[in-house]
């Protein structure tokens, strides 16, 4: 898992925030500062948050744009599932 942050305000660009965030959220994986927002523009994200789930080939073979539970969305157990699905796949 790697998280990629693109900041929307000034005060979310600044390193240590993040950083600070990260730790009060417990996030325990590795998060890029994308300031420049060269990955957002290279994806063609137009929401915050989106998530991708590439396969052991490399290949984007889900995604979701925005929150996930918003309304109720359902779209963490959505994606937990899909994870499963994508761990039980053969390597090649």
């Amino acid at each position: 898992m790697l998280g990629i942050h693109s900041p929307e305000t000034s005060s979310e660009a600044e390193a240590q925030n993040v950083r600070d965030n990260v730790k009060e959220t417990g996030l325990k994986f590795p998060i890029l500062i994308d300031n420049g927002k060269a990955t957002w523009n290279s994806w063609g994200n137009s929401m915050w948050p989106a998530v991708y789930l590439i396969d052991k080939k490399g290949r984007i073979r889900y995604w979701w744009f925005g929150e996930l539970n918003w309304k109720e969305a359902g779209g963490q157990k959505l994606l937990e599932q899909r994870i499963g699905e994508l761990l039980e796949e053969p390597s090649e």
